[in-house]
Order: structure tokens, then C-alpha cells, then sequence
């Protein structure tokens, strides 16, 4: 068997190259000498940033959807909040007025308004029955 002349010592191919998997002055570990341990290398001794998995950027992807979708609730939220309170202001307004005017006077108006619109004053009347209907109700379960 020849001997082989390479002074570092460490085991060399037939053509005299370095064989792979070692490094000069080193063990031989199959890994050209590059030891990891949690994302770092020690022949460099900076992190090592691990690529991007599709699971991490699908996460990534969702959790921008989910900022869009949180903006479009708190907008949505922010209308029905302003729509409500504009609501309310008509509703204390005409609270306001009924207070103001005598029982004959409010059930005269109400008799006139069924005669010139009977289909809205009997679906009016329906849902105020539903309403009281099931604030008086209770809870039977």
C-alpha cells in the first residue's frame, strides 16, 4: 500500500486531494467538520436564519388576513356605533314630543296615520306585539 506524503496528517484520496468530509487538522465527522447546535455554526460563530418554512409563511399570510378582517370589524363596528347614536337622538326627540302632547291628541295622530297607511301601521303593530311579547315572556326553558 503507498504512503501518503500529506503532512497534515489527515487521510487523503488516491489523487492526493483532501478527501471530503474532513478538514484539515480536524476529525473527521462526515460533516465537513461543522459541528450545529440551535442554528449556530461554529465555523463562522454567527446564527444561522432558518429559511422560511410554507408553514410559516402561510401563518404569515393568515395573521395579515386577520388584521385586515380585525380593521374591517372595528370599522364596521365603528358605523353601527354612530348609526345607533344617531338612532337614539330621534328616538329621544320624539319621546320629547309625546310628552309634550295630551293621550286623545297621540291616539287621534296614530288612527289618522292607520288609515292613510294600513299596510305599514299592521306590520308596525305586529312587531311591537313580538317585541312585548318576548320581554314578557320571561325565559320558560
Amino acid at each position: 500500500m503507498p504512503q501518503n506524503n500529506n503532512p497534515s496528517g489527515s487521510p487523503s484520496s488516491p489523487s492526493g486531494s483532501p478527501s471530503t468530509g474532513t478538514t484539515v487538522g480536524a476529525k473527521p465527522t462526515g460533516d465537513a467538520g461543522v459541528k450545529h447546535d440551535a442554528g449556530t455554526s461554529l465555523t463562522h460563530g454567527a446564527p444561522t436564519v432558518p429559511a422560511p418554512t410554507p408553514a410559516s409563511e402561510a401563518s404569515q399570510g393568515i395573521g395579515a388576513q386577520a388584521q385586515q378582517y380585525g380593521q374591517k370589524v372595528a370599522d364596521a363596528a365603528t358605523q353601527a356605533k354612530d348609526y345607533v347614536a344617531d338612532k337614539m337622538s330621534v328616538v329621544g326627540d320624539k319621546f320629547k314630543d309625546l310628552q309634550n302632547k295630551d293621550i286623545n291628541q297621540v291616539a287621534e295622530e296614530a288612527k289618522q296615520y292607520a288609515r292613510q297607511n294600513p299596510g305599514q301601521a299592521i306590520l308596525i303593530s305586529a312587531a311591537a306585539g313580538l317585541i312585548l311579547g318576548l320581554l314578557f315572556r320571561g325565559s320558560r326553558r
